[in-house]
């Protein structure tokens, strides 16, 4: 079990950065981008699996890790869920600059959709390049990966 951890945990690095940076280049083409989405959905959930599989290897003795392990591999959860909710924020935010919407014509509506893409596609980019970073460091105090 504690090497489909490993291979779990290369799965965290390799799909957020995939996320991330297809994110981040659409995000600064100002292109939104469907494909970000899967990519982003497919990252946390692999998030997930592998905070589960952490929590369930710590939960049954094998091989104590270091505190600083189990800190950095359960932040990328923690990551994800603050993502997702200033990602609610920030659409929040756009709409309530956008007035009423239904006062607005079709092509302003669609100026506003875009705005809100964007923005929560940059927050949810610069998230999953930052479980990139929690997830190196959670490999680094595994105890002899790297």
């Amino acid at each position: 079990m504690s090497q489909v951890h490993l291979v779990l945990g290369v799965a965290v690095l390799a799909t957020n950065l995939l996320a991330g940076v297809w994110g981040g280049v659409a995000w600064l083409r100002r292109e939104p981008s469907v494909i970000f989405w899967y990519l982003l959905r497919a990252a946390q959930g692999v998030v997930v699996v592998q905070v589960v599989l952490g929590l369930v290897l710590l939960a049954g003795g094998r091989g104590v890790p270091a505190s600083l392990h189990v800190l950095y591999g359960a932040a990328p959860l923690v990551v994800a869920l603050v993502s997702e909710a200033m990602r609610v924020g920030a659409a929040q935010g756009e709409l309530a600059k956008a007035g009423d919407l239904d006062s607005l014509q079709p092509r302003d509506k669609a100026v506003v959709a875009r705005r809100v893409v964007l923005r929560e596609m940059g927050i949810m980019a610069v998230g999953a390049l930052l479980i990139v970073t929690l997830a190196l460091r959670a490999a680094g105090t595994a105890g002899g990966l790297f």
